[in-house]
């Protein structure tokens, strides 16, 4: 797990848990205002605006007290990568894995389940969904307990494991592999398994891994999604349970009979219920049912709640934090398991591509000796090579134990991004009108294929998540000093004509300037990469070189913007892209350098050329082209490696006689 074992939940005596949970679940909020929520409204924002952003960071820092110091986001490697003068290569290597042979098997047998349940045509039912058949098989296969620990029925598999597993059902049927995220990332295993209780993970984990419960994960409302201080569900207790009273959307997995976390607030604090839904709907309890493309084979409702009762036990009460605290948890593993299922998704492109693209001729040629042809199946083995590379080091730090926030964000960002592009760029307009028939990979799944760029967090929107943990404790420790001092002066912005302004300002600015000094004459120091070729090496020094010098560009961009920066979205989202894109490259790149197959070195390599050329706004080049072109003509001549165990369909209405 990834929470610090001194503060962990599980970690704790029955004794320990049951004192500090029959306490008030709840301490009464301090009044007056953080020092954040001062600076967004000196910065323009409303009152209302700035409690609730408050709100939000509050929850941030409740968050990060969950893991240990040398785990918190000032500590990891994105973070580091930008405000330290020294940087270890080593935080953006895929660390080695000694693999499980318990999980192996689950997984094997899992593949081997819903490749035979395809192949039969037994996977879906008559409505269009994964049939309850194979819901049960994967239970009895152990799928659905793979992040559940062996003391409660599970597998107890890493989240890289994981991850991996998500790639390869992916290749088969990415709904079945997001539903695996779905039950066990963002669903009520992670809240259950790291925030309950010794009880609570008694009653609800064994149910749970067997799949005699699946799960979800209840935060979306009609009025809240993004902005989740606007929660309007609510729970009153009343004796021995809560009456829930409110309206959740958009739910994944939301049918009777399942478990869920339902967020709700109480005593006006954000809370999560463990919830055993009835079997059928009643007075109390409603499905909302609307018709929606994006998941179309799982179940996706709105639930209503009316005076709906829950036991008191069932509660949720983290050491630190509240239910935003322990929404965010899971949202960490539901985005690396989004880019794994996306490298899963675009090999299974890939692989419809290639025999397509030997079929189909034009003039004469078949349309995988040309050389547009030949770029999208180069660049598409690019945008799942750097997925693959992103899962396995995001897996990784939070298998270490690190939070990981943003890293998983940029996990998130890419692959949904790349799983976009390939859809729209490469694989549908690789098979022209065919794409639309029923049927076909993509017609079947348009929607399937562009839902992740909303789900676990508009990418945009997270962009900007990443930036303001970027920018967090660089502010606090340079910027908040000099806003409190403006503050105190009843002043926006500093006057270096007010003898005032300067003498009180002496102690913040020395600082900030004994910093920017230090950076400029030290510089930033990385230790030695390791043995790669020449083309990845200086793909990975041009991202050092990049992430070194960032910490000017946006502690300029601070001082320029000041209280004005928060409003600041389009700067913020276009510094974050760009830091994104290094440190993919960085990743990629060592990735690679780890693998024996060639193809996959040269499609890291024309993933890293592409986002160098959009750091730099370089135009691309005839050697570019030659070298995403080799790539493509390689693949459709000889295969790939990690196409192995991907089949593709029959081409439909062949036009070519036998």
């Amino acid at each position: 797990m990834s929470l610090d074992h001194k503060t962990s939940p599980s970690a704790l005596s029955n004794q320990e848990q049951q004192t500090i949970r029959t306490q008030e679940p709840h301490a009464p909020q301090t009044s007056g205002e953080s020092f954040a929520e001062v600076a967004l409204r000196l910065g323009g924002a409303s009152a209302e605006e700035a409690r609730r952003t408050g709100a939000l960071d509050t929850a941030d820092d409740q968050v990060e007290g969950l893991f240990a110091p040398q785990y918190q986001t000032s500590q990891s490697p994105a973070h580091r990568a930008v405000w330290d003068s020294k940087v270890p290569t080593e935080l953006f290597q895929c660390i080695d894995e000694i693999p499980s042979e318990d999980v192996e098997h689950v997984v094997q047998r899992s593949l081997n389940l819903i490749r035979n349940h395809r192949d039969q045509g037994t996977l879906i039912n008559g409505a269009g969904k994964i049939t309850d058949n194979v819901l049960r098989d994967l239970g009895n296969a152990g799928y659905w307990g793979l992040l559940v620990d062996q003391q409660h029925g599970g597998t107890g598999a890493s989240m890289k494991q994981f991850s991996r597993m998500i790639t390869r059902m992916a290749t088969l049927d990415p709904t079945v592999a997001g539903l695996a995220s779905v039950h066990g990332c963002i669903g009520a295993v992670d809240p259950v398994r790291s925030f309950g209780t010794v009880d609570q993970q008694r009653r609800f984990l064994p149910k749970l891994a067997d799949g005699t419960r699946l799960s979800a994960f209840a935060l979306t409302e009609p009025g809240a999604g993004s902005d989740l201080t606007a929660l309007q569900t609510t729970a009153v207790l009343d004796g021995d349970e809560y009456v829930v009273n409110g309206e959740k959307l958009f739910i994944t997995n939301a049918v009777p009979g399942r478990t869920i976390g339902l967020v709700c607030k109480i005593e006006d604090v954000p809370s999560v219920l463990i919830v055993d839904l009835p079997e059928q709907e009643n007075e109390s309890f409603q499905l909302n049912r609307y018709e929606i493309y994006a998941l179309r084979r799982a179940h996706n409702n709105g639930l209503v709640f009316s005076n709906f009762r829950v036991p008191k036990e069932n509660l949720l009460c983290p050491l630190q934090g509240d239910g935003l605290t322990i929404a965010y948890h899971g949202l960490n593993l539901g985005r690396v398991a989004l880019c794994a299922n996306a490298s899963g998704t675009m090999r299974w492109m890939l692989a419809e591509m290639l025999p397509w693209a030997a079929y189909r001729s034009t003039y004469g040629l078949a349309i995988d000796r040309r050389e547009l042809i030949r770029r999208r199946i180069g660049r598409m083995a690019g945008l799942i090579v750097g997925c693959d590379a992103l899962t396995d080091w995001c897996a990784g730090l939070l298998d270490q134990g690190y939070r990981g926030e943003m890293e998983c964000i940029i996990a998130k960002i890419f692959g949904s991004e790349a799983q976009k592009e390939a859809a729209i760029e490469l694989f549908m307009k690789t098979h022209g009108g065919r794409s639309f028939l029923k049927g076909h990979l993509f017609g079947d799944n348009v929607h399937e294929f562009l839902a992740p760029c909303i789900y676990e967090g508009e990418g945009e929107m997270l962009g900007m998540a990443f930036f303001k943990s970027l920018v967090k404790d660089h502010g606090k420790r340079f910027y908040e000093p000099i806003g409190r001092v403006l503050h105190n002066l009843g002043a926006r912005q500093p006057n270096p004509f007010d003898p005032r302004h300067l003498w009180a300002l002496k102690g913040p600015m020395t600082a900030y300037g004994s910093w920017y000094l230090n950076r400029r004459v030290v510089g930033s120091q990385w230790t030695a990469l390791p043995e790669m070729s020449s083309r990845l090496r200086n793909h990975a020094r041009f991202a050092q070189r990049i992430l070194s010098k960032s910490a000017f560009d946006i502690s300029g961009t601070m001082r320029h913007h000041q209280l004005k920066l928060a409003d600041r979205q389009c700067r913020m989202s276009a510094l974050s892209t760009y830091l994104q894109n290094a440190i993919s490259i960085l990743v990629t790149a060592l990735y690679a350098a780890d693998s024996e197959d060639q193809l996959t070195q040269q499609a890291a390599d024309v993933l890293c050329s592409e986002l160098t050329r959009k750091i730099t706004g370089a135009a691309e080049s005839d050697a570019d082209y030659r070298r995403v072109t080799e790539l493509g003509r390689a693949i459709a001549d000889q295969g790939w490696i990690e196409l192995k165990e991907v089949v593709s369909g029959d081409i439909l209405m062949p036009y070519q006689k036998e």
